[in-house]
């Protein structure tokens, strides 16, 4: 593994992306390269139509590209299988939803250990459940369902769920995008004080300008191409050089 691999969680090289026929294709992404320091922080930004939530699925491995691949801390995640790109998701990545994502038959408690579950490992599953939701100020309603909860304290939930696996780095597709102005600026502050304390790197969709300025870099597209890269983290502002694959 090269040391640009030692030094990034996530690396995205040359990725494209289209769809329909020969007779009619249109490409969702052209040519998209990035980088993220472990421990940093990434917005995602552009109108609506820019391929950003395209990004962030194949960055997940959640869709496949038509061309380039995604390194997740040195691992070719393409050149993994169906069920092992799974197993990573699983142990290695948090993913926060705009829609949150909630079960509706389970409460908030199940919703977070479903996740530990998932993943496997030592521990109590509910234990560390119990914890998150009380680290992010929900001890007390471990018990209540998705649908008697507020979007914000949903949105927690889905925050709880993603962060208990203590996954070294997280993926959020807007994630203040369902909440009022004044919650959604209480868990952009929930979601930086998590991502400091667990270390994890972090990479965000948003069209919340007050979130991106919060990251450390900003990748703008228009209409699947990176037209402007910008922040305080000159990696993460550079498209990535070639790099070795290892697989774990």
């Amino acid at each position: 593994m090269s040391s640009n691999s030692d030094q990034n969680a996530i690396v995205a090289e040359h990725l494209c992306k289209t769809v329909g026929d020969a007779g009619a294709r249109l490409a969702v992404l052209d040519d998209v390269s990035l980088r993220v320091p472990r421990g940093g922080s990434l917005a995602i930004v552009g109108p609506s139509g820019s391929g950003k939530s395209t990004l962030l699925g194949l960055l997940a491995g959640l869709d496949l590209p038509s061309s380039g691949r995604v390194l997740i801390d040195g691992t070719d995640l393409f050149a993994l299988d169906e069920d092992a790109r799974a197993r990573l998701r699983a142990t290695r990545l948090g993913f926060v939803f705009q829609n949150f994502q909630l079960i509706a038959h389970l409460d908030a408690l199940h919703n977070v250990s479903l996740a530990l579950d998932i993943a496997g490992g030592p521990g109590s599953p509910l234990r560390e459940a119990r914890e998150m939701l009380a680290r992010v100020g929900l001890g007390g309603r471990e018990h209540r369902k998705p649908g008697v909860l507020s979007g914000g304290e949903q949105q927690r939930v889905a925050l709880a769920r993603a962060f208990v696996t203590r996954p070294g780095l997280l993926l959020a597709d807007e994630p203040t995008g369902n909440l009022d102005a004044a919650t959604g600026a209480r868990v952009i502050e929930l979601l930086f004080e998590l991502q400091r304390q667990q270390g994890s790197t972090l990479v965000l969709v948003t069209h919340d300008a007050q979130l991106a300025a919060r990251c450390d870099a900003v990748l703008e597209l228009q209409a699947g191409r990176v037209l402007h890269r910008g922040g305080a983290s000159a990696a993460a502002a550079q498209p990535a050089e070639p790099t070795e694959s290892t697989l774990s």
